[in-house]
């Protein structure tokens, strides 16, 4: 008797999943006359029920029976297909293909797999409800951006997968795979950053246009605002705005990083990461209140979403910053990791914030690591304010450099009273 009554879970849950794609469906097509219409709610409903029913046979008859009679409805399906197309300018094969995958979800269903098959019908309804989304979506992606995705799926799909995960060279510091996985983490956030700017607007004001730099690169945008600044002198106070704000986002984006690698890095980190965040976003709330915040700064950096030899060269500092960051604990203990993160959190803080992170607990004290990722924060925050002085105009730096002196003082001092 319980048997059975799961067996009706099963069957009811197949027909619902045709009934929740027959739905969709329906709705669709409900305003063509009866008869025009190559499958609706019932359809959908009964098809999910078969789908049930064979997997349910499947269960005790074997598979053959299964296959048997899923050629049997996709013949059927093809030829009221065929059968429509000759009598309609619609082309599409959508509905067939829908109407496969429900009696597919249906057998999953009755073979008992009901949260997997539930799953798959609430996403396979909202693939079929999101058409003009879609093709809105794909009319407005560019070949650049197209080329974008696929490279960052050749990079983690392909070659990732292939990589030795052993280490070699001196001390077994090099580690390819784990190498590769942080390009590939860098690449993504940087293509994910890329495409929220692509939907939001990235040139709507200078808020957004500071999200935008501390997204991709703050230091780009620090010099393209700086030079921008020398041309435009009404626009400094703007500039400066735009600088503080990319600053500022660059710390979340260093505290995401190294929680994704070591987890047991966000909670010490935490504070002095936060600390200089909101000392940023303080000092571009004053200046903003002193200008006028709807100016917009159009010249905001222009970037391909993904470069693959951007992402080699990247690869190939990590390698280098992580045989460097070894040498120092052999050569000179945690003071020379330290000197290390200072030095290479001027070129990039990414590089110097993974190695750390992966080495953190292991080859270095976690201590070390977060004091390491601070220093390297704030010593990438302090070139900013020296590029904005040697590349801006004269009342830039005016604006800039206390607040990003400020902001490294005050994360040194964090940093220094959790210890």
């Amino acid at each position: 008797m319980e048997q059975s009554l799961v067996q009706l879970l099963w069957l009811g849950s197949a027909l619902a999943i045709g009934l929740l794609v027959g739905v969709e469906r329906g709705w669709r097509n409900r305003t063509l006359a009866d008869g025009r219409r190559v499958a609706g709610l019932r359809t959908f409903g009964l098809t999910g029920l078969l789908g049930g029913i064979s997997g349910l046979l499947a269960n005790q008859l074997g598979g053959v029976l299964l296959g048997l009679l899923f050629l049997g409805v996709a013949a059927l399906a093809t030829a009221t297909y065929l059968s429509h197309q000759r009598n309609s300018s619609d082309v599409s094969a959508t509905s067939l293909v829908a109407m496969l995958v429900t009696f597919l979800l249906g057998a999953l269903a009755g073979m008992g797999q009901v949260e997997v098959a539930a799953a798959c019908g609430v996403v396979t309804t909202l693939l079929l409800r999101s058409k003009r989304y879609l093709h809105r979506l794909l009319e407005q992606l560019s070949q650049r951006e197209l080329n974008a995705a696929l490279q960052l799926l050749v990079i983690s799909l392909v070659l990732l997968p292939v990589l030795p995960n052993q280490g070699y060279g001196p001390w077994q510091a090099l580690n390819p795979y784990e190498i590769w996985w942080m390009v590939v983490l860098i690449a993504a956030i940087s293509f994910v950053g890329y495409f929220l700017i692509r939907i939001v607007g990235a040139q709507r004001g200078i808020l957004l246009t500071g999200v935008a730099g501390g997204l991709l690169s703050s230091t780009a945008l620090t010099l393209q605002l700086a030079r921008l600044s020398k041309q435009q002198p009404d626009l400094t106070r703007h500039a400066a705005v735009g600088i503080l704000i990319a600053c500022a986002v660059m710390f979340p984006r260093v505290l995401l990083v190294a929680g994704l690698i070591n987890l047991q890095l966000v909670q010490p980190l935490l504070w002095p990461l936060v600390a200089m965040l909101l000392v940023l976003l303080g000092w571009a709330a004053l200046i903003m209140l002193r200008g006028d915040p709807a100016s917009v700064v159009d010249d905001m950096p222009q970037k391909n979403p993904l470069e693959l030899g951007s992402a080699l060269l990247f690869g190939l500092l990590l390698g280098v910053v992580a045989l460097l960051g070894r040498a120092a604990v052999e050569w000179m203990g945690e003071s020379g990791v330290l000197l290390l993160a200072v030095a290479s959190g001027i070129a990039d803080v990414d590089a110097i914030n993974l190695t750390l992170a992966r080495m953190a607990g292991e080859d270095i004290v976690m201590a070390t690591a977060v004091l390491g990722i601070t220093l390297a924060s704030v010593s990438n925050t302090l070139l900013k304010g020296v590029l904005a002085l040697s590349t801006g105009d004269g009342g830039l730096a005016r604006w800039v450099l206390l607040p990003l002196a400020t902001a490294a003082a005050v994360g040194v001092g964090v940093q220094w009273m959790l210890t």
